[in-house]
């Protein structure tokens, strides 16, 4: 399924959404002409590296080493698929949930999501020493906040079957849909399968932006929620 649009609309203008779209797409300009080798060299140099994350741990490393990748991998990403869907994600669903956290608290939330995010994957692949990069956990946690405050919400959606279809899902089957196979995939590659996804960030990061977005709301937009 492909979210076209929602059926909320913001009342304030999201500037913070626009400009961590703008910002993702500018570095991921920034690095387009490089080779092969030196992206694989980007990815383990500002990347999360869920091997070096336990080393650092163990000795001891100052914590601006450990901080600063989980900082910088989600404003890289893979390919252009990868920050298409990506951003095309946070353009649909990021701005309600900055109408309601306000500006600077959804930055914050934004970021502490990614963050949790990067750290359930280091959790589960402890000795991978591949790197992750990507929004893709930040996003989950506006997922996650949006599935809290506007399940009644309706998603315009293009639905595959033979063809497209376009299709209005309201907004908690759309996500709970999207979480359930973030879930399924996470617990495939818990399995020892391959896959160059890092599910369990999407997992970990939509729950922490469950949990996270009823104690980072304003209590004065309490009587706004859908």
């Amino acid at each position: 399924m492909i979210p076209l649009r929602d059926s909320i609309r913001a009342r304030k203008k999201p500037y913070v959404n626009w400009l961590l779209i703008i910002i993702n797409f500018m570095v991921f300009f920034s690095y387009l002409g490089l080779s092969q080798s030196g992206l694989e060299e980007l990815y383990l140099q500002y990347g999360v590296v869920p091997s070096r994350v336990v080393y650092l741990l163990q000795t001891g490393a100052p914590l601006h080493l450990l901080f600063i990748p989980f900082i910088t991998a989600m404003f890289l990403h893979g390919g252009w698929l990868h920050i298409i869907g990506n951003m095309w994600y946070l353009f649909i669903f990021g701005d309600n949930v900055e109408d309601l956290l306000g500006h600077t608290r959804y930055l914050f939330f934004y970021l502490i999501t990614g963050i949790i995010g990067s750290l359930a994957h280091v959790l589960t692949n402890a000795g991978s020493p591949i790197p992750i990069v990507g929004a893709s956990g930040a996003i989950a946690g506006v997922l996650g906040g949006y599935f809290l405050l506007f399940p009644r919400a309706r998603i315009l959606s293009l639905v595959p079957f033979f063809v497209f279809f376009l299709v209005e899902i309201p907004a908690v089957f759309f996500l709970a849909f999207w979480f359930i196979l973030q879930l399924i995939n996470g617990a495939v590659s818990l399995g020892g399968v391959a896959n160059p996804v890092a599910w369990i960030a999407h997992v970990g990061g939509f729950l922490a932006g469950a949990i996270l977005i009823k104690l980072m709301v304003p209590r004065h937009s309490n009587n706004l929620l859908h």
